[in-house]
């Protein structure tokens, strides 16, 4: 499947240890013809942690796509009525955002542009990365895989060793997960081997 006029938005947040496996992925989106509109968190715009700075990432990601990231909510509101996307993806997705998404709630423009997409019965895909998957955001991960319109990258333990109650997606798997949903349909398998000794 070709995503050539497709307009794709890319939501990120703040899991900084995962940028590195999720910027490829948009890079592999613009590269299959699709259009992408960066949205970031409040975190990721104004930290800095020992996997970057913020802007950094930011410049880097406006590079990639070719489009100014939406750092605000007032800047995300458009993308409902006026600027509709064909599909959000939201990685990586940290436990906090899943479970304020699974709870309808909106402090942030990546969370705006997601529910503004399911509002318009378009799919949102996820791509999480939570330390409580298997612990108190469990029952939230299943809201969402419950939900019409939601679909999920494929994950599973990162690191069930020193973190058992972590899950991760396999971002690799990002663009054909996008491609999938866009024919209303979730990538299979969905619980996968992310951990090796």
């Amino acid at each position: 499947m070709t995503l050539t006029g497709k307009h794709i938005g890319f939501g990120i947040t703040g899991s900084h240890c995962t940028y590195e496996e999720v910027v490829p992925q948009i890079e592999k989106l613009v590269e299959s013809g699709a259009k992408v509109t960066p949205f970031v968190t409040y975190t990721v715009k104004n930290t800095t942690t020992r996997f970057g700075d913020g802007k950094d990432w930011l410049s880097k990601i406006e590079s990639i796509t070719g489009n100014e990231v939406v750092d605000s909510i007032v800047k995300a509101e458009p993308f409902g009525p006026k600027t509709p996307l064909d599909c959000m993806v939201v990685a990586p997705l940290t436990g906090n955002s899943i479970s304020k998404f699974a709870n309808a709630m909106t402090d942030s423009p990546v969370l705006m542009a997601a529910k503004a997409t399911l509002r318009n019965l378009s799919p949102v895909v996820l791509g999480i990365s939570t330390n409580d998957g298997l612990g108190l955001n469990g029952l939230n991960i299943m809201r969402l895989l419950s939900t019409k319109n939601i679909f999920f990258v494929p994950f599973g333990q990162d690191a069930p060793d020193k973190k058992p109650n972590s899950l991760v997606a396999r971002m690799e798997d990002l663009p054909a997960t996008v491609e999938a949903a866009l024919t209303g349909k979730q990538l299979q398998p969905l619980l996968v081997e992310r951990y090796k000794d």
